[in-house]
């Protein structure tokens, strides 16, 4: 295999660890759908549990070709050591919490992040000893002041779901390192083709594969990349004792959607933008916030530490939360649904959908006011986007 690092990211895309087959020569990455792997002889068996060059595959939940291609491929988009391949995105979120957390420790969390990985933090992890303060991270000093001696843990969604606020990484990385706490950044909403948190610094970097990455709202999946090699065998270890690994099918689903990452994004981003300016400009919308819009308040940092917008805005209806579910329910080709991230255009209400969970004065000091609606912007011929949300607009 050629040393893609140094080959731009398309390429990457396309090529990492995505090699034909050694045995076969098959183009397309095999499906090795075996729970359990033949060892040559004892010798090879012993070498394979050591974990040494020359030993194998054990057992799936311990490794499988299939994946380690999924997760070779992610590590190198992610710039990071090595990457370990999850069955939901939350499984990711959860190992990252119970791999580096334990009782007494203390994480800064940015209060604007996917809901259940707040959740959790809020409602689970108090039980074993964990505490956890929420902050606008959109002001690296909110981190700066929850900062405390037993702070192990910084965790970072930027941009932030779903209002589209930014974290300075370089600054918050460098506050949660002088004060001893790892860094781990959610990087679902950009994808590894925009942004790249573990060249800013961070520790981890972790995706929902479900979005972007698999980009076909058919598979469920998550990621974790980590920046070095002692970090990687500390959360791999647990890991593989949790058993939250995904199947070689599911992976093989992952791969296959990732060869397209970088057109999808290119395509959907493009859409985003335009659709952005034409809201802006709209008299029955009252804000829009997206990135690379210059209207964003953060749109300098925006430029600064990603390679583009992303294709998830929100944005408020006049009238509210009822002209929000009028816009939503009248619509023809973009999709009420949660998620985001796939082919097609998603649209949600997140105070009532997604962020349910969380209380109204919760919800109101995250900025995820009652009027907010975010769409997710697909690959769709970009004036059927306009004219379908256009049509609706103009009966509120």
């Amino acid at each position: 295999m050629h040393d893609l690092t140094k080959k731009g990211l398309h390429t990457q895309v396309i090529h990492a660890g995505q090699g034909a087959d050694p045995s076969t020569g098959a183009v397309s990455v095999p499906i090795y759908q075996a729970s359990t792997f033949a060892f040559k002889n004892a010798d090879h068996g012993a070498a394979s549990f050591r974990g040494d060059k020359d030993g194998g595959f054990i057992y799936t939940r311990l490794g499988n070709p299939t994946i380690m291609a999924l997760e070779e491929s992610v590590t190198t988009l992610e710039k990071g050591f090595g990457g370990m391949a999850c069955a939901t995105g939350m499984a990711a979120v959860n190992l990252v919490y119970y791999a580096l957390l334990s009782q007494g420790d203390h994480v800064v969390c940015g209060d604007s992040v996917y809901g259940p990985s707040r959740l959790v933090l809020e409602n689970e992890y108090p039980r074993f000893g964990i505490s956890a303060d929420f902050v606008d991270a959109s002001d690296v000093a909110n981190i700066a002041a929850a900062m405390k001696p037993n702070t192990k843990l910084v965790y970072l969604e930027t941009p932030a779901n779903p209002n589209l606020k930014l974290t300075d990484l370089a600054a918050a990385i460098e506050i949660a390192h002088a004060a001893g706490a790892l860094v781990c950044v959610d990087n679902t909403f950009a994808s590894p083709l925009l942004q790249n948190p573990l060249e800013l610094g961070a520790d981890l970097v972790l995706h929902s594969m479900t979005k972007f990455i698999n980009g076909h709202t058919d598979v469920v999946a998550g990621m974790v990349v980590a920046k070095d090699e002692e970090l990687y065998k500390r959360v791999l270890k647990v890991h593989k004792n949790l058993g939250g690994t995904m199947d070689p099918h599911q992976a093989w689903l992952v791969l296959r959607g990732i060869k397209t990452l970088g057109m999808r994004m290119e395509r959907a981003q493009d859409n985003c933008l335009k659709l952005a300016k034409f809201l802006e400009l709209h008299p029955k919308i009252d804000w829009v916030r997206y990135p690379f819009l210059e209207s964003h308040p953060q749109y300098d940092l925006a430029r600064k530490q990603m390679r583009g917008g992303g294709a998830v805005m929100s944005f408020g209806v006049t009238g509210g939360l009822e002209g929000g579910k009028k816009l939503m329910d009248n619509l023809e080709l973009c999709t009420l649904a949660v998620s985001l991230g796939g082919i097609e255009t998603l649209i949600e209400h997140p105070a009532s959908m997604t962020h349910a969970g969380m209380s109204q004065a919760e919800r109101e000091k995250a900025s995820i006011t009652d009027d907010l609606v975010r769409i997710a912007v697909g690959c769709e011929d970009y004036a059927d986007l306009e004219a379908d949300l256009a049509r609706v607009l103009d009966t509120i």
